[in-house]
């Protein structure tokens, strides 16, 4: 799944081998409202864009996966769907219940835990410290649990191959699937990154609140999501242009991406050739659209600093 400025392709490999392409055109309020670019506001909104185009994804693949497939061309290529999607209700149901779980799991169980042990511990510091550590742990072993799945796997093999073909992308190679393996599985703008910066934040702006009460401890890790986000998000824009310039800046980032080879494998040719069909159609419709002088801006959309 590739993300431009004006575009969303979502490519999947159909029984038959042949790819299947989904296209979508972000041209909806969430993408034109000034308010949506907003520092610190446009992280909160990049996440909720990412679950959405996300969800959709899943339920096209799905679909795909599925239904008997249509012949298809001498490129072995699927003419580009616009597919109908989810019924709103449903997708808004959807994301909620994710939202909700994700927050419940990932937020709400290490305050649970550490209130369990906080009578034993003096330091408000400490206190926080050990909340950050079982958060981390709660996201690490996620991760690792779930890898251990088949098809998970399958899909962190195409995680790995949409990062190689944005790689091979900024880097001016040709987009085949010989030339895309040849480069790594990690990019510094990986949404594994921004968790682990997601991490990093919360501990520094959960310790200035010291250590209220149990109740008020969950709620304001709750209210807190969108301003942690937002600083993650905005720290991650900044640092990513940056990356290859500043030493520093790759130290800083190395440890989310040794986090990435949790969520990502090495993709085999034909799986990257599904990543390379997703990021071609978005390439044509950005370089329509942009001066001869810029270079078109395209993410791997699992990304969320687009």
């Amino acid at each position: 799944m590739m993300r431009g400025r004006r575009t969303a392709v979502v490519a999947c490999r159909a029984p038959d081998g042949s790819i299947v392409i989904q296209r979508e055109w972000l041209d909806g309020a969430l993408y034109t409202a000034r308010w949506a670019r907003l520092p610190l506001i446009r992280g909160a909104v990049a996440i909720w864009d990412t679950m959405a185009l996300g969800v959709r994804a899943l339920m096209f693949a799905s679909d795909v996966a599925a239904r008997e497939p249509k012949p298809v061309d001498a490129e072995d290529q699927a003419p580009a769907a616009e597919g109908e999607g989810l019924p709103r209700v449903a997708l808004w149901t959807t994301m909620a219940m994710a939202l909700g779980g994700a927050i419940a799991f990932f937020f709400v169980l290490p305050v649970l835990v550490i209130g369990a042990i906080d009578p034993y511990i003096e330091s408000d510091i400490v206190s926080n410290l050990v909340e950050k550590i079982i958060r981390l742990v709660i996201i690490l072993g996620y991760m690792v649990a779930i890898g251990r799945m088949e098809e998970i796997r399958r899909v962190y093999q195409y995680h790995g191959a949409e990062h190689k073909t944005i790689n091979a992308y900024e880097a001016g190679a040709p987009l085949t699937p010989e030339s895309v393996q040849r480069f790594p599985i990690e990019h510094p703008r990986c949404g594994t990154t921004f968790l682990m910066i997601v991490v990093l934040v919360s501990f520094v702006l959960f310790s200035l609140l010291g250590r209220p009460d149990l109740e008020w401890r969950i709620l304001s890790r709750i209210l807190l999501i969108p301003l942690v986000a937002g600083i993650a998000f905005e720290f991650i824009r900044w640092a990513s242009a940056r990356y290859q310039r500043s030493g520093a800046i790759r130290a800083l980032l190395a440890p989310g991406l040794i986090v990435q080879r949790l969520t990502t494998r090495e993709p085999d040719l034909d799986q990257i050739a599904v990543a390379i069909g997703a990021l071609q159609p978005v390439l044509d419709e950005e370089e329509a659209s942009v001066r001869p002088t810029e270079i078109p801006h395209v993410e791997a959309t699992p990304s969320f600093a687009s």
